[in-house]
């Protein structure tokens, strides 16, 4: 249903309001291979220029967030699969639920697809316990760039805690197709939401091959860590060794190790260092707007300001 919103330049011209239009719509956009996608739209008939009658251009919102989980996507071969008796069973957990076996059909070389399309199938299919039902039924599976996606059915602002979004598979017994369909090197939304990356500035200027670096408390180091420092020109990475503790980080020399860790100097000013941690490689930044209500506040505002206000 599609919600009118009025909006005002109280200040300049506070008598002069304006209507814009919030709707959930079909399109079928430019590049969709002719398949139809729900958007939410933000239009007005305002003008962004009343003499010109300058239209403004309609907003499109197509993004949304759901817990997921892919495969490694370094096993198959040419996109193709087999399984077999010891190699069809899978445990499936989706957001906070607990986990539930799926057996997939058996066959030598199938493809990637099929099974996808089979995996969704099976998961789709299973009785759950009571809450859960929508994580399941409307679960998806796809093929993509080499690699399974398994996505719950489900939304919800978090990927982490008991409200979750999230997918966990697990190996079931001595069953291989855990690993078969690369699932034993997995990468998911719970935990790259859980990854904490921590940093800090560090505390006292750092010369050249020696030891320690000394840091503001916040990364929590410990021998073994693996750390970035940088000062915005010159970056550095490398390894926390024995007697490291959180504010004084222990680093290799050529003394020491007969290796030099790390190889600028630094100044305390505008220096920081970052404790690293698995990252998903095909990670994109974190959206700012992550909410329906934060993304219509956006469109609005979008919208609005584009708006001629004088007549």
């Amino acid at each position: 249903m599609a919600t009118t919103i009025t909006v005002y330049d109280l200040d300049l011209y506070p008598d002069n309001s304006k209507t814009l239009t919030i709707d959930q719509k079909s399109v079928l956009p430019i590049g969709a291979e002719g398949d139809e996608k729900w958007v939410l739209s933000f239009i007005t008939a305002a003008y962004s220029d009343i003499s010109a009658t300058t239209s403004i251009q309609d907003i499109y919102v197509q993004e949304i967030k759901t817990g997921w989980l892919k495969s490694s996507g370094f096993v198959g071969t040419g996109g193709k699969f087999t399984i077999g008796s010891n190699s069809k069973l899978l445990k499936i957990t989706l957001d906070a639920s607990i986990g539930y076996e799926i057996t997939l059909d058996e066959g030598i070389n199938i493809t990637a697809q099929a099974i996808a399309d089979d995996m969704e199938t099976k998961i789709r299919a299973l009785t759950v316990a009571a809450g859960y039902t929508l994580a399941y039924m409307n679960a998806s599976v796809e093929y993509v760039g080499g690699k399974f996606w398994i996505i719950s059915g489900s939304v919800s602002p978090y990927y982490t805690g008991s409200t979750r979004s999230s997918v966990k598979v697990e190996k079931v017994g001595g069953d291989i197709c855990y690993e078969t369909l690369g699932f034993d090197l997995p990468i998911d939304s719970e935990t790259i939401a859980g990854t904490d990356i921590k940093e800090a500035m560090i505390a006292q200027p750092y010369n050249i091959n020696t030891t320690p670096l000394t840091i503001n408390a916040g990364t929590s180091a410990t021998a073994g860590d693996c750390f970035m420092i940088t000062d915005g020109t010159n970056t550095d990475y490398f390894t926390a060794v024995s007697g490291t503790t959180e504010t004084v980080i222990q680093v290799c020399t050529h003394d020491n190790n007969n290796y030099v860790g790390i190889n600028n100097s630094y100044t305390v000013s505008g220096t920081k260092v970052q404790r690293l941690r698995e990252q998903d490689p095909d990670q994109a930044p974190v959206a700012y707007y992550d909410t329906i209500d934060a993304v219509t506040r956006w469109g609005i505002k979008s919208i609005a300001n584009q708006i001629d206000y004088t007549a």
